[in-house]
């Protein structure tokens, strides 16, 4: 055996052992990027379960919420700050949410729930008028994004069989 024989067995046999090194390489990889979305997807839903608390756990601030949404401009500034603290806090959850989608670690059919959830919310006129003071708090890409949804101009749905023009009546809070 001469040398370039030598050469030519040892190319084979890196080439033999470093392919299934790769290929090893390249499903631990996957899997681990598996696992990552997986707990991105569980950790949004345990801040999503965190932030919704707020609705289920008090009538009065479900209320507010339902008054809120008709019109932020009509409450008074108790509630605004309540239903302002809420919404700010639902905007950057959802902003954590896209990025997150942009980043690969949510996957598409997810993120169009999510965009179908912020849509109804922002059909809301009160919503909306909450954005306008402060939309400055959440410019930049994600920014755009909600700006373009209100663009569409959506129509309220997600509460229309609440009656909530009964609920300000009912509830005799301020707001």
């Amino acid at each position: 055996m001469n040398w370039e024989m030598l050469s030519a067995v040892g190319q084979l046999t890196a080439t033999l052992i470093g392919i299934p090194s790769i290929i090893y390489l390249a499903l631990q990889i996957r899997a681990q990027t598996r696992e990552r979305r997986e707990a991105a997807a569980n950790a949004l839903s345990v801040q999503w379960g965190e932030l919704t608390k707020a609705l289920h756990e008090s009538s009065e601030f479900a209320a507010l919420f339902l008054r809120g949404i008709q019109s932020f401009n009509d409450m008074d500034a108790i509630s605004k700050l309540r239903f302002s603290s809420f919404f700010n806090r639902f905007f950057n959850t959802f902003k954590g949410m896209y990025f997150s989608y942009r980043e690969g670690m949510l996957t598409e059919s997810l993120w169009k729930d999510l965009e179908a959830t912020i849509s109804d919310f922002l059909a809301y006129p009160g919503v909306r008028q909450w954005w306008e003071t402060r939309k400055q708090w959440h410019a930049g890409e994600f920014g755009e994004l909600v700006e373009k949804i209100i663009a569409r101009g959506d129509q309220p749905k997600l509460y229309s069989t609440y009656e909530l023009r009964e609920v300000a009546r009912d509830t005799g809070l301020k707001g």
